[in-house]
C-alpha cells in the first residue's frame, strides 16, 4: 500500500518543481502563481538499498519496491480557508493524504515573484498553517453545533464527542495544531472520521537554490525542531532537472555526487516521512517476486500478512522470519536455514523493520 503525501505551500514556493524531483512526472512549472490549477498525482518507487541487495540473492525474480503517492496541490494564499485563490479545492485535496509536505521557499530569484514580496520563511509558514487552522475551526465548529444538539438529550457518546471537540477547538483558537494534542485510542476512530488538516504529520521541505543550504533553510529547520516536525533540505530545481535529463538511476546518482549530494531528495524525504508516520518495511521473496511492503510500526504478523492479501489475517498459521542482515550475511536462504537462524513466529509476533517473512497459512 502506497503512503500518500500532499505538497502544500505558498504560490511559487516550488511545489511542482519538488513534485517533479520526486516523481519525474513532468508537472508544469511556471514563474507565476497558480500555474497548478488541478492537483497532479504521481507515484514514485521508493529507493531501497536493502531491497536491491536482497534481489541480488534472487536474480531470477522480479524486484517490486514499495511506492509513495505524491499530490501536488494548487498554491495556498491568505484567505484560502474562506475560498480565496483555489482555497476550497486545495483544502479538500489535503484531507485525502496521510501527511503534509510543506514546501517552503528558501531561494532568492528576481525572475520568480514571491506572492508576498520577499522571502520570509517564518511568515510564509505562518500564513499556510494559519489557513489550515482556520479551515479546521470552521469544520469542527459546524460539527460541534450538530453534536451539541444530540448531547443535550443525554446521549453519552455525543457528550464525550462534544468534550473532545471542545478540546480541539480550544487548541486551534490558541494557535495550536491538533497534532500537538494527545488522544486515547478510543478517540482515534472519530479523529479519522473528522480528518482535521492540522492533525496530519508535517514534513517541511526547504526548497533551496543550486548553492544549497542557507539562512532561510536554517530558519525552517529551527522551526521544525521547535514544533516537533521533520525537515528536509532539497535543491528542487537541480534535482528536477537531473531527473529529467538522466532517467538512468546510476547516472543520476553520479551527477548528484558531483554536487556533493550522497542521496536523492526522494531517499531523504522518504526516510524522514516514514519516521514521522511510524511505518516500517518488511520483505517477501515467495513466488516470482522479491518485494518490499510498508506497515505501521507495531504491526503483528497476521496484520502484516493482510497487507499482501486480506485472507492472510484469518488463515495465518505462523511466520518464518529472517532478519535481512542475517540473510544477506549468509548469502542464501538455504545457508541461513542451515545455521538455524530462521525464526518461527506466531500470531503475537511484532514485525520488525527489515524482516524477510514467509507467511504460512491454512
Amino acid at each position: 500500500m502506497s503512503r500518500s503525501f500532499g505538497l502544500v505551500g505558498l504560490p511559487n514556493a516550488g511545489k511542482s518543481t519538488i513534485f517533479n524531483a520526486l516523481t519525474l512526472a513532468g508537472a508544469k512549472v511556471e514563474a507565476y502563481p497558480f500555474c497548478t490549477l488541478e492537483p497532479h498525482h504521481g507515484v514514485a518507487a521508493v529507493p531501497d538499498e536493502r531491497l536491491d541487495r536482497l534481489h541480488a540473492l534472487f536474480p531470477g525474480k522480479k524486484k517490486v519496491p514499495t511506492t509513495i503517492e505524491v499530490v501536488d496541490i494548487a498554491g495556498l494564499v491568505e484567505g484560502a480557508s474562506e475560498g480565496q485563490g483555489l482555497g476550497n479545492q486545495f483544502l479538500a485535496e489535503i484531507r485525502g493524504v496521510e501527511a503534509i509536505l510543506h514546501v517552503v521557499r528558501c531561494f532568492e530569484d528576481p525572475d520568480v515573484a514571491h506572492p508576498m514580496g520577499i522571502v520570509d520563511v517564518r511568515r510564509d509558514i505562518a500564513v499556510v498553517e494559519g489557513e489550515l487552522r482556520a479551515k479546521d475551526l470552521e469544520t469542527l465548529e459546524r460539527r460541534r453545533e450538530r453534536t451539541a444538539k444530540v448531547a443535550r438529550t443525554g446521549d453519552k457518546g455525543a457528550q464525550e464527542e462534544l468534550h473532545l471537540l471542545d478540546r480541539m477547538l480550544g487548541a486551534l483558537r490558541e494557535g495550536t495544531p491538533i497534532r500537538s494534542l494527545s488522544f486515547s485510542p478510543h478517540h482515534l476512530p472519530l479523529l479519522r472520521e473528522l480528518s482535521p488538516l492540522t492533525a496530519k504529520p508535517v514534513l517541511y521541505v526547504a526548497n533551496v537554490g543550486d548553492d544549497g543550504e542557507n539562512e532561510h533553510s536554517a530558519a525552517v529547520a529551527s522551526h521544525a525542531t521547535a514544533t516537533g516536525a521533520g525537515c528536509v533540505v532539497v535543491r528542487g530545481r537541480l534535482e528536477a532537472e537531473l531527473g529529467e535529463a538522466c532517467p538512468d538511476e546510476a547516472e543520476r546518482k553520479a551527477f548528484l555526487r558531483e554536487y556533493g549530494l550522497r542521496e536523492s531528495a526522494l531517499v531523504r524525504l522518504v526516510r524522514e516521512a516514514y519516521r514521522l508516520l511510524s511505518v516500517i518495511t518488511f520483505y517477501t521473496v515467495e513466488g516470482p517476486e522479491v518485494r518490499a511492503w510498508t506497515v505501521p510500526a507495531g504491526t503483528r504478523a497476521p496484520d502484516a500478512g493482510a497487507a499482501i492479501h486480506s485472507d492472510f489475517r484469518d488463515r495465518f498459521v505462523l511466520a518464518e522470519v529472517m532478519p535481512i542482515p542475517d540473510l544477506l550475511a549468509a548469502g542464501s536462504e538455504k545457508a541461513l536455514r542451515e545455521t538455524g537462524k530462521v525464526h518461527r513466529a506466531g500470531r503475537d509476533y511484532v514485525v520488525q523493520d527489515g524482516d524477510v517473512i514467509h507467511f504460512i497459512c491454512a
